[in-house]
């Protein structure tokens, strides 16, 4: 590629152009930012402060609050930041960060999500042999896996953006940088790039739901013979799970799975993406399951009565 970068920063078109709209985006989303923080903190704490959410279903919780913790802080602050400047503009080198940051986070994200399913299936599906299987090693195994995976998915994609060249407009019509916005900056043929995104992204996204919903498949199969109770508490939690794959895969899935072309709708599909799955997930995981109620009434009362001391 003979052409050589020249674009040291992007100006990003960001939610709405209306001061007035500007203004409401900052009160909506620094609102939503720090609520999503804390529940994901609380969460993080209690299952760690816990002495009855051992089970390997709260270990892979807390890795996901974490991530869902991180996901959004990756591009919201620097949104809220922007709802009060002119030219929002943000540096090569940030843009890349932020392209990393946000793929690192959203890919591990879904990936716990898949190891989380493993979890549910052998639970359900194979009982007996559920402490042999699920043991700590092999549960720190599937997560720092799925750390990983989250980190070559998005390794790839901003190797592939960073050696781009950018000589021309330097214009985002985005919140934050995303490679597909990029892609059409480049001064170069992006066509191999683009494909090896839908394969890396969107592939990613498609391959993990089918494998999700299959596993759910089989989990609701098993569940026909047993017990109503036990069927009620599993459903429960695979309830959960059910809706929060729902609301991570879908976007990402609408997102990447076609060729390089930015649409009308895809700032507010990637806002909803990175912005509601953190948000609810601490709410769906906590208001469902009553071990986790009841874990966070004990540290709350701990910590009541040691501040009463």
């Amino acid at each position: 590629m003979g052409t050589k970068s020249n674009v040291t920063e992007f100006v990003l078109f960001g939610l709405f152009q209306s001061r007035e709209m500007q203004h409401v985006c900052f009160v909506v989303f620094s609102l939503i930012h720090v609520l999503t923080v804390l529940g994901n903190l609380l969460v993080i704490i209690t299952i760690n402060a816990s002495k009855t959410l051992k089970a390997p279903m709260y270990f892979f919780l807390s890795h996901l609050s974490f991530a869902d913790m991180c996901y959004p802080s990756a591009t919201t602050p620097k949104m809220i930041a922007d709802t009060f400047v002119e030219r929002k503009t943000i540096s090569f080198n940030g843009c890349m960060s932020q392209l990393f940051s946000a793929h690192f986070f959203g890919g591990t994200e879904i990936f716990l999500l898949t190891a989380m399913a493993y979890d549910r299936y052998v639970a359900i599906c194979r009982p007996l042999h559920y402490t042999t299987i699920m043991d700590r090693w092999k549960c720190g195994l599937l997560a720092g896996a799925s750390w990983v995976a989250g980190f070559l998915h998005s390794i790839l994609q901003t190797l592939l953006t960073v050696q781009l060249p950018f000589c021309g407009p330097n214009e985002i019509d985005n919140f934050f940088c995303d490679v597909h916005p990029l892609l059409k900056l480049a001064c170069a043929d992006t066509y191999v790039v683009g494909l090896i995104v839908v394969a890396n992204s969107g592939m990613i996204s498609l391959v993990s739901f089918i494998v999700l919903i299959i596993s759910y498949v089989v989990i609701l199969l098993n569940l026909r013979s047993r017990s109503s109770e036990s069927r009620h508490k599993a459903l429960s939690t695979c309830g959960s799970h059910i809706i929060t794959v729902l609301l991570v895969l879908v976007p990402p899935m609408f997102m990447y799975i076609r060729p390089s072309t930015t649409l009308a709708a895809d700032k507010l599909v990637i806002l909803f993406n990175i912005v509601m799955p953190p948000l609810l997930n601490p709410l769906i995981y906590t208001l469902r399951n009553n071990e986790v109620k009841n874990a966070m009434r004990k540290l709350f009362r701990v910590k009541g009565s040691l501040g009463e001391k």
